[in-house]
């Protein structure tokens, strides 16, 4: 049988899923839920009211019962008409003509008042099954993808405040409600085979996918033609719970133990995957010695929880000069209170967090400096990766001024090439962390008094090879080893008998500080065995941060 059309509607049913759809409607699922069940992929048949799809799968399954019918009574009046015929009309036949209109008409009114009621009759009938909660969604293609679910989602969005070009539907079904589709899979599973349809579980329509067929073109429309995306940077989430019905899955425990673990941070561990996986291992039989087929009725409907908002990261980078020998990089707490008022993260990403409104942030950089060291040069590589922003987007003009707002909040800093970058071009800044070279100059004392030729051979050292171990100043947060450094070069400026400065290019990571003082000789060689006396560092400058990110940003 071709596909039927209905009401304006065509829906794409074949005959042999009449005895589907008796099936299901009878098992108590909802007009959408069966279409889902007959693999329609029709939006349309989705988005009509459920009413009208009800009464066009009623009329679907009667129909080629009331072809049969009228295909018989046809046959009959076809056999009295040619067996009665005569040569001549019988004397009373006006008599007989008006008798028979008169019957007619009285026959006719009193059809159409019978046709009447039984509209009547279905009428309720539909009403009554419309109201029924679905033995499978719980009424999520029911009730929650009206014009109500609609505001609902657009008012939070638009309360919120977040700037979006696009936005992603995401919904959170209960657990058990994939107990129960499986249950109906398998009460229509012979109708299928006996059939010889070639269909498995997977061409079923998703509940969620057909509920966002349903809701999107609507919350599109109201949100002023905003495009709903599968993907998008914007995601607004809705979650459904059915407490009714929470100890449907508990069976799956029990039956395929190895599909459920335990977690801290999960409050149920019957969760979606752990749920769908084992209903993949369970066997037809052993499943329905555990559980209805198909599900008994609930009398309750979902529940729907707050919609949700939440913007994907955004990422800002740059590079920063910090100025201060007395401002750490990261907020510096020691045993529960604070030491310094400020720090470069602080100073940097107050006014970022202003300007995109997030709700909070990770600050990371290419390595860190003592908090009594200055960074020079062209700067250190940061990063801020940006939580939850209700702004995602700033023009190149924007960025400007957000650089020198950050720039003119203080002394300290000063950062340059402020831009937005993506997630994937984070991992650069961390690439070829042991390759990277870092340069710095550093202010030494010497113990014993020097000359300028006492420290000219530095000068000529190249590629020196440090074993570092963990310094005792960074024990308590790195782990104990020997970790091999290179000091590729280096060079001496005397300032006077006891001070000089020294120049070095290292690999990063190197500790320049243990390798001036010797850190009680866990640093070998260091500059107290090359120049035979104690030695200590006095100042430290880090010059440059080679590394080629961010891009850098035209003046």
């Amino acid at each position: 049988m071709q596909a039927r059309m209905y009401f304006g509607l065509m829906l794409p049913l074949k005959e042999k899923d009449k005895p589907i759809i008796q099936k299901l409607l009878s098992a108590g699922c909802c007009a959408r839920c069966v279409l889902r069940f007959c693999c329609v992929s029709v939006q349309a048949a989705y988005q009509q009211p459920q009413q009208e799809t009800l009464k066009e799968l009623k009329a679907f399954i009667v129909d080629a019962a009331h072809s049969k019918v009228q295909d018989s009574t046809d046959i009959n009046n076809s056999h009295d008409a040619t067996g009665s015929e005569t040569s001549e009309d019988p004397p009373s036949k006006k008599a007989k003509l008006d008798s028979s209109e008169s019957s007619a008409q009285t026959d006719a009114a009193a059809a159409a008042d019978e046709d009447d009621d039984d509209a009547d009759d279905e009428d309720v009938r539909l009403k009554r099954e419309e109201l029924r909660v679905c033995v499978v969604c719980f009424g999520v293609l029911q009730d929650f993808s009206d014009t109500v679910q609609v505001m609902k989602i657009a008012e939070t969005v638009k309360m919120q405040g977040y700037e979006f070009s696009t936005l992603t539907l995401s919904v959170s079904l209960p657990a058990q409600l994939y107990v129960r589709e499986h249950s109906c899979w398998l009460h229509v599973k012979n109708e299928i085979r006996q059939k010889v349809m070639v269909l498995d579980k997977s061409d079923v329509i998703q509940v969620k996918e057909a509920f966002k067929w349903i809701i999107q073109g609507l919350v599109a429309k109201e949100l002023g033609g905003v495009a709903v995306v599968t993907k998008s940077m914007f995601e607004v989430s809705m979650a459904f719970t059915h407490p009714e019905t929470e100890s449907d899955c508990h069976f799956l425990r029990t039956a395929c133990p190895d599909c459920f673990t335990s977690t801290k941070n999960k409050q149920s561990v019957f969760t979606r995957m752990s749920v769908v996986k084992a209903l993949e291992k369970i066997s037809d039989a052993k499943f329905l010695r555990h559980y209805p087929c198909p599900p008994k009725q609930p009398t309750s409907r979902c529940i729907s929880r707050d919609v949700q908002c939440l913007h994907m990261s955004v990422f800002v980078a740059g590079r920063y000069n910090k100025f201060c020998r007395s401002l750490p990089q990261t907020p510096w707490v020691i045993d529960g209170e604070r030491r310094m008022e400020s720090s470069v993260e602080e100073l940097i990403a107050t006014p970022i967090l202003s300007a995109f409104r997030a709700d909070g942030f990770n600050f990371s950089s290419s390595g860190r400096e003592d908090v009594d060291v200055r960074t020079l040069g062209n700067g250190r590589p940061f990063a801020l990766e940006l939580l939850n922003p209700h702004r995602s987007r700033l023009s190149k003009v924007e960025m400007k001024q957000l650089q020198e707002t950050i720039n003119t909040s203080s002394d300290k800093i000063r950062v340059r090439d402020l831009q937005i970058v993506s997630r994937e071009a984070m991992s650069r800044m961390k690439e070829g962390e042991e390759e990277k070279t870092k340069s710095y100059t550093a202010l030494v004392w010497t113990q014993r008094p020097i000359q300028r030729d006492d420290i000219a051979f530095i000068d000529d050292i190249k590629d020196l090879t440090l074993n570092q171990k963990t310094p005792l100043r960074v024990l308590h947060r790195r782990a104990l080893a020997i970790r091999q450094r290179v000091i590729h070069n280096m060079n001496t400026r005397f300032l006077d008998s006891h001070h000089f400065y020294l120049g070095l290019k290292t690999q990063a990571g190197t500790y320049i500080k243990e390798f001036v003082h010797g850190d009680f000789g866990r640093t070998k060689p260091n500059l107290c065995q090359l120049l035979k006396t104690d030695t200590d560092i006095v100042e430290l400058d880090v010059e440059s941060v080679d590394v080629d990110w961010p891009p850098a940003v035209p003046e």
